[in-house]
């Protein structure tokens, strides 16, 4: 057996400071809509700010201690009770009254003494307008409550891929560890010091410092094309093997090129990530690689990626060399001060030495 659909009745808040008044609205909209009454204005606020709350209210003007007009600014500044429309019922019949009201917020405006078939036609107008508008704010709630919890699974997702691709490549090399963690966080906090810096400032937006921190695990990408004879290597390069580590910064660069092609789009943190792998080894003087540019002309993002890549190798144990103090290898960070790395960063490193060794410790292998 079906189980009938209860359906509630709206409730309507009648206020006005004459029981007749009252008397009369009540038993005029009694058999079609719950009816509460409040014969002054301090009433009238605390029903209105009850719960649950009127889907509607009928406003007398005036009112000995708060006017309709005191009670309906009260309501309009209330975001609890704004929504709820409001129809004065007054005496009141100058059109400077009328048009004060409107101005107020109120959704109509009928005078007395009232004409019942009008009173009902408005009430009900006005209740369909606001369940009209209630369902429609609700879906919208509900919409953007969807495309938040939408967005922040994707992005998670896609955290999720990039930590995932690039500890493929930290897996390669066992000494590695928490590498890829650690330099994501010194980036960070080079980024967020130098943000307002005037050759960083344009650059170092709220959201490209979000990109980098989410680009800068992919910076050794290219390591997955590096065979293990020469990536676990427990001893210096010869000038071939060297040859073939360098090219783990353009293998990267195009591996990401190819995972943008596979999407049909331009992604913003791909952009950033492209340049990490690429341009991570250049240096301030030149004398780096791939391409051998210098200054300005390596992106920043890149230069970054440089000090914190080196300080981390520095203090980290690798299958050919144990791990240096922070002191020691922040001194090798100072000497490459305008020939590995740009001045500017080197004097952030300085300032943040002891960020850098919380984020050490933090990630610790």
């Amino acid at each position: 057996m079906d189980i009938p659909t209860i359906i509630e009745k709206p409730t309507v808040l009648v206020v006005d400071d004459t029981p007749d008044n009252l008397s009369l609205m009540s038993g005029l909209l009694k058999d079609r809509y719950k009816v509460k009454v409040a014969n002054n204005g301090d009433k009238a606020l605390r029903v209105a700010r009850g719960e649950p709350s009127p889907d509607l209210i009928l406003l007398d003007i005036m009112m000995p201690g708060l006017s309709g007009y005191d009670v309906c600014e009260a309501l309009k500044a209330d975001a609890a009770t704004r929504d709820i429309p409001i129809i004065f019922l007054t005496a009141m019949t100058a059109t400077e009254d009328e048009t004060k009201g409107l101005a107020m917020g109120a959704a109509d405006f009928i005078t007395k003494p009232v004409n019942p078939p009008v009173v009902l036609a408005r009430v009900a107008t006005h209740l369909h307008i606001k369940a009209a508008t209630d369902f429609l704010r609700d879906k919208n709630a509900y919409l953007e409550a969807e495309v938040a919890r939408r967005t922040r699974e994707l992005a998670a997702i896609q955290d999720v891929a990039i930590l995932a691709m690039a500890s493929l490549a930290e897996t390669r090399d066992n000494d590695t560890g928490n590498h890829i963690r650690r330099t994501q966080f010194y980036v960070r906090v080079l980024a967020e010091h130098l943000q307002p810096h005037p050759r960083f400032r344009d650059f170092l937006t709220d959201g490209t410092i979000d990109m980098l921190f989410k680009s800068a695990p992919l910076h050794d990408i290219g390591k997955v094309g590096i065979p293990d004879r020469i990536l676990l290597k427990p001893g210096r390069f010869d000038a071939a093997e060297f040859e073939t580590m360098k090219a783990h910064t353009t293998l990267g660069r195009d591996a990401i090129i190819h995972a943008e092609r596979k999407l049909g789009m331009d992604v913003d943190f791909l952009r950033l990530a492209k340049e990490i792998a690429y341009y991570h080894q250049e240096k301030w003087d030149g004398s780096g690689y791939p391409e051998g540019i210098a200054g300005d002309t390596i992106p920043i993002s890149a230069r970054l990626m440089a000090l914190a890549d080196v300080y981390d190798a520095l203090i980290s144990r690798r299958v050919y060399k144990e791990g240096m103090s922070h002191e020691d290898a922040a001194a090798i960070i100072r000497d490459g001060r305008g020939s590995h790395f740009d001045p500017d960063i080197v004097d952030a490193f300085v300032e943040l030495q002891d960020e850098f060794r919380v984020i050490a410790a933090r990630f610790a292998d």
